[in-house]
């Protein structure tokens, strides 16, 4: 039998790009299939990018073949490789979690910007963000909810492969719902899609990721409603809440966090300048319990 022929990285990517630019567009099919083929080959990115006329070994030809099939089936890119990159570490991804986004990093960055020593994280999913918060304050302690099992499971992988779990208690709780305690600092990135948005995103999300961590349906703001009216019983005084809020939806989560006895409100942008985080801090004597 004939030996397949050679084929080179270059070649490869031009083919490859050619396919599923028609998807996702050519410049992200591009970096996209540097992952791929890194992935598959074991080079870095930045060596398939300068590795143009190398041959990709045979082995790592059928890999990078067999992903970039499931990618043409509009598989996220997270769950083919596995992993995915949140604030500087490596996240296990699953099907069962949301794909840790770059826009979450300004969440982090904020609760970053203050002190705390006990965490709270509502919906955890992969435990991106609770598990970047542990692993820079090496002396706080946290928990980290979520009412998917599967979700704490993958969790509990992040928190171990990042050094923190023996810092951070996971539990099956539906918001407030098996949480105990009081906190300085409470945060999330809740389901906030709504129900008319939900529909027309890509089936990247819609066909893979975890409808529930996406949309509580209707308006998208049941999760706020609910994170703030635990608050009272489970923020310390002075403490702070930062949430994850969708287009449009700052002004009337900052006015949940008012009525909820939250001072110092603010609308935070991300780095693309679009409204992404709200925050405030309890009022002292608002606090209850």
């Amino acid at each position: 039998m004939a030996e397949a022929p050679a084929v080179t990285v270059a070649a490869w990517m031009a083919r490859a790009r050619g396919a599923l630019a028609a998807a996702v567009g050519p410049d992200l099919a591009a970096r996209e299939l540097r992952l791929i083929l890194a992935h598959a080959t074991g080079w870095t990115a930045a060596q398939v990018s300068t590795a143009a006329g190398e041959i990709v070994p045979t082995p790592a030809l059928a890999l990078a073949e067999a992903m970039l099939a499931r990618r043409l089936r509009r598989e996220p890119l997270a769950q083919i490789l596995g992993t995915w990159e949140f604030f500087g570490r490596s996240f296990r991804v699953t099907r069962d979690t949301l794909t840790p986004r770059p826009d979450t990093e300004t969440l982090v960055e904020l609760a970053l910007s203050a002190p705390f020593a006990r965490l709270l994280d509502l919906g955890t999913g992969t435990g991106a963000i609770a598990v970047s918060l542990l692993a820079e304050c090496r002396d706080a302690t946290g928990m980290a909810s979520d009412v998917s099992q599967a979700a704490l499971a993958v969790a509990a992988t992040n928190a171990d492969r990042h050094g923190v779990a023996a810092r951070l208690d996971l539990v099956q709780a539906d918001w407030w719902d098996g949480v105990t305690g009081r906190f300085d600092l409470i945060v999330s990135n809740p389901p906030y899609v709504t129900e008319a948005d939900y529909a027309g995103l890509a089936p990247e999300i819609t066909d893979w990721e975890p409808r529930g961590a996406l949309t509580p349906g209707g308006d998208g703001l049941a999760a706020y409603r609910a994170i703030a009216g635990g608050l009272a019983a489970h923020l310390a005084p002075g403490g702070r809440c930062l949430v994850e809020i969708g287009a449009g939806q700052g002004a009337v989560v900052a006015a949940l966090f008012q009525a909820a006895g939250l001072d110092a409100v603010t609308v935070h942008s991300d780095i693309n300048d679009r409204p992404r985080v709200v925050s405030g801090a309890m009022r002292p004597g608002h606090a209850c319990g």
